[in-house]
Order: structure tokens, then sequence, then C-alpha cells
């Protein structure tokens, strides 16, 4: 951690970020939309998702969504249905399959990203959320190196924060009255370095298709959005999604680079196989997978610990470093530790006892804002600021991990 701090505050290093599904869920509104962290969920999850989505639809669209469902393991989720709407739109032809033709799976398609739409087109609620706290680290410093943040989310929270910080940054379309992709500019580092990349690699809000090309429209539009299962391969091989995802590839096999991950499961196949084929081939990438759950949780993630040596996983309890799993076991801190390390260990929502805390998007934002900090004694953090006993367990057959 103190290593990761002092990478964080210089700016000297080329630093990515990769922001799964699981990052919104640290943003709470009440019902006048203020922050509250006893409300509700800015945006939710995947379960969550799918369940408002599919609750939309109606009359025929929605026995053929729940057909659907009945075939799929568990019922499956929002991205595995539309994967599937998708596939028998293009191909069953005219032959009605759940009472619906191919013509009506596409209109089910769009009813379907319609109501995505609607529940992920949220905006940020007023005072400082972590998107503001991340947005100002990134922009804190004088960088030889622009910060690259990967997201697969939809929404346009982070769009918002960067424009309210009226910090600029590219997320690969030009031009003014209908802005295009350029696959050049994304492929390339001809923008200066203040310039924050943003790469949306499964799509966005506001994208749209016009005259045969992927233009950002300022809207919400949301027909563009591309999903794991059956379809996405094809998907992310068309512009802008199979230069965004190279974009993503070449990160990570420039030397010296580190790669932070936070809210993202590891369970989305193409992006694991960026990830594992990248970091085979340049040993001197960083992959650092910040995560919510236990470790026992993170089985994707640990996979790909196990697999490379300079993957890290950090789950609350325990963590994979080097392709070695152990338990957390905090040791004495260095001079003027004791506040640093209440920002990244400590207790949760209430819990007894202390864990580790940056698998939360508000605390991973906080932590990077920060950096530049030399004093805080003075700060309330993402848990309390006193420094808690070490954890001592000595039943526990595996390795201690030092914080």
């Amino acid at each position: 951690m103190a290593d990761l701090r002092q990478i964080l505050s210089q700016g000297r290093k080329r630093v990515g970020i990769l922001i799964g599904a699981g990052a919104p869920l640290s943003v709470r509104i009440n019902a006048s939309g203020e922050l509250d962290p006893d409300g509700t969920v800015l945006i939710p999850g995947v379960e969550q998702l799918t369940e408002r989505a599919i609750g939309k639809l109606t009359g025929e669209h929605a026995l053929a969504a729940a057909a659907i469902r009945a075939g799929l393991p568990d019922g499956g989720n929002i991205e595995t249905i539309l994967s599937r709407v998708r596939l028998l739109q293009s191909a069953i032809g005219d032959t009605p399959v759940h009472g619906l033709t191919a013509s009506g799976y596409e209109e089910l398609g769009r009813t379907i990203c319609s109501a995505i739409g609607e529940i992920v087109g949220a905006k940020l609620p007023k005072g400082r959320t972590p998107y503001h706290e991340l947005v100002a680290w990134i922009s804190g410093t004088q960088r030889p190196h622009a910060v690259e943040v990967f997201t697969t989310n939809y929404d346009l929270l982070f769009e918002e924060a960067f424009e309210l910080a009226k910090s600029p940054y590219f997320d690969g379309f030009t031009g003014g009255h209908a802005p295009f992709f350029d696959p050049v500019t994304v492929a390339g580092d001809d923008l200066p370095a203040r310039w924050s990349r943003l790469w949306k690699l499964h799509g966005s809000l506001g994208w749209r298709v016009e005259k045969g090309v992927v233009v950002r429209s300022g809207g919400t539009e949301s027909s563009e959005l591309v999903y794991p299962d059956h379809l996405k391969y094809d998907l992310t091989q068309k512009q802008p999604y199979s230069a965004l995802f190279e974009r993503l590839k070449r990160f990570l096999l420039t030397p010296d680079t580190l790669l932070l991950t936070i809210g993202f499961s590891f369970r989305d196949a193409h992006i694991n196989a960026v990830l594992d084929e990248a970091l085979a081939m340049n040993a001197n990438a960083a992959l650092m997978a910040f995560q919510y759950q236990s470790l026992a949780a993170e089985e994707p993630a640990c996979k790909l610990a196990y697999e490379h040596p300079n993957v890290s996983v950090y789950a609350s309890d325990a963590a994979v470093i080097g392709g070695v799993a152990g338990r957390w076991q905090p040791g004495d801190p260095p001079k003027n530790w004791t506040e640093i390390r209440a920002t990244f260990w400590s207790t949760r929502y209430g819990s007894t006892e202390p864990v580790f805390l940056l698998g939360d998007f508000a605390a991973f934002s906080r932590f990077c804002a920060l950096s530049y900090s030399t004093d805080l004694g003075r700060v309330v953090g993402p848990g309390s600021v006193a420094a808690p006993e070490p954890i001592v367990d000595p039943t526990s057959s595996t390795e201690v991990i030092s914080a």
C-alpha cells in the first residue's frame, strides 16, 4: 500500500483503471435524489437490473422473455437474455419461436435496451461522490502519460464527473454535430497527456448508428450496447469495439504499466482473454484487482492470479500475491502511517472486524484522492479512523500477508 500510494501521488507511471458494474453500487441516494449512505443504489447491479428491465415488458414480449429465461441456467441475467434475443433475431426468420418471429425479437431487443437505458441513465447526485474524487485524483497532477479509464458500464457518470471538473478527456469520438469514432486516434498517443482517456468497452448510452456509422449523439439512446455470451465476439470485432479492445491489449503490452481493477467480477470471457494474453506476453505489466467480497467468492479473479504472477488480487479478508494466497494480518505501522492505514483497512458499514476496504469503489476513490495528502489526521475516511487491532488466527493454515 505504501508503494501504491507513492505511485498514485507521483503521477509518473503509466496507470489504467478497469471499472466494472460494481462501481455505481457505492453511490446511494434517498427518495429526493440526494446522497444518503442508507438509501438505494444509484444504478443497480446485474441481478436487480435484470428484474427491473424484464419487469417492464408486457404482452407477447413478456411471454417470450419468460420462455427464454426458463431455458437459461438460473433464469439468466439481462446480458444472457438479450444475447439470446439477438441470436433468435438473426436465426429464425419468419418461423415463430415463443410466439415471435425475427422482427418480433428485433422489437423485443429494442424494448429491453430502452428499459436498460432508463435504468442506467441516472445522473450524479449533488455532493462529492466517488466519481468526483477519482476524477480529482486523475486531474490533480501533471503526468507524462494520460490515465486510461476502461469501463464495461453504459452509464454517463464518468463523462459527467469529468465535465463538472472541467477536466478534458477523449473517448474515441471527434466532431461537433454528430461526433464520429476515430480508430486512428484511439490507437495512437497523439493527444496531450492532460487529456484522460475514457474507453467504453461495451458501448455507451448516447451511441447510435447513423448512415452505417456509430456516432455519439449526446443523448441517452441505448441501441448500440454490447452484451456477453453468444454474439459478443462477433460484435466486438466491429468498430468501435474492436479498436477499444485492441487499446486495452496495447496498454497492457506497453512496458512498465499498472492496471487497477475495481468493481469488475472477471466473468467477462472476452475481456479475460485480452488480459490473459497480454499479461503473459508482458511480464513488466502488473494488474492489481481490488475485489469487494471475500477471497473465496472471487474465484475468477483468483484463477487469473494463480496463472500470472504479475496479477494480484486484494479481497476483503485475504489476497493472492505472487501466486500465493494468504490472509491479511496487519503488522506495526511505519511512522505517521496510522491515519493512512485507516483509509484502506478498517471496519465496513458497521461491521465489528476490520477488512481490506479498497474493493469498495468509494474507498478506492478516496484512497486515490488522498494520495496527495500528507496529513490525514482530520480526514474522515470511508471507515473509522482508529487503527484496528491485528487479527490473529492461530488455526489458519495459510500464509500471512502483511498489510
